[in-house]
C-alpha cells in the first residue's frame, strides 16, 4: 500500500483556518473570493483539491497572506528523525523518491525556461 499525503485536507484547513480567523461564513468568505459556497466547503472537507491560485485567492479573500519558505532538510532535527523511525522503511524510501524526482523536475523546467529566454532575445 502506497502512502499518499492528502493535500486537499492541508489546503482545506488553511482555507478554514482563514475563515474563522476572519470572522467569516463559508457563504460570506466565498463571495470575497468570487467563488460558490459550496467550492468552500468541498475544500474544507478534503473532496475537492484547490488549484495554488484559487488557494491564494481563497485565502486572500479573507484578508490573509500565505507565505511559503524552502529550507535545506535539516538532519539534525530530533522530531523529524522520531517520526520517520516510526514510519515503514518503504514510506521513507517512497519519500525520498518523490524528493528526487520532483528535484529533477523542478531543474528540468528551469533549464527550459533558460532556453526559452534566451530564444526570445
Amino acid at each position: 500500500m502506497r502512502y499518499r499525503p492528502r493535500v486537499a485536507t492541508w489546503a482545506g484547513n488553511l482555507i478554514r483556518l482563514a475563515r474563522h480567523d476572519s470572522g467569516l461564513s463559508q457563504r460570506g468568505l466565498a463571495q470575497r473570493a468570487g467563488t460558490s459556497q459550496a467550492a468552500i466547503a468541498a475544500y474544507e472537507s478534503g473532496k475537492r483539491s484547490p488549484t495554488f491560485d484559487t488557494l491564494a485567492r481563497i485565502v486572500r479573500a479573507a484578508g490573509r497572506d500565505m507565505r511559503i519558505r524552502l529550507e535545506a532538510v535539516d538532519d539534525h532535527d530530533e522530531w523529524l528523525a522520531r517520526y520517520e523511525a516510526a514510519l515503514p522503511p518503504s514510506v521513507v524510501k517512497e519519500w525520498r523518491k518523490r524528493d528526487r524526482e520532483l528535484l529533477e523536475q523542478a531543474l528540468g523546467e528551469k533549464s527550459v525556461r533558460k532556453a526559452a529566454a534566451r530564444t526570445a532575445k
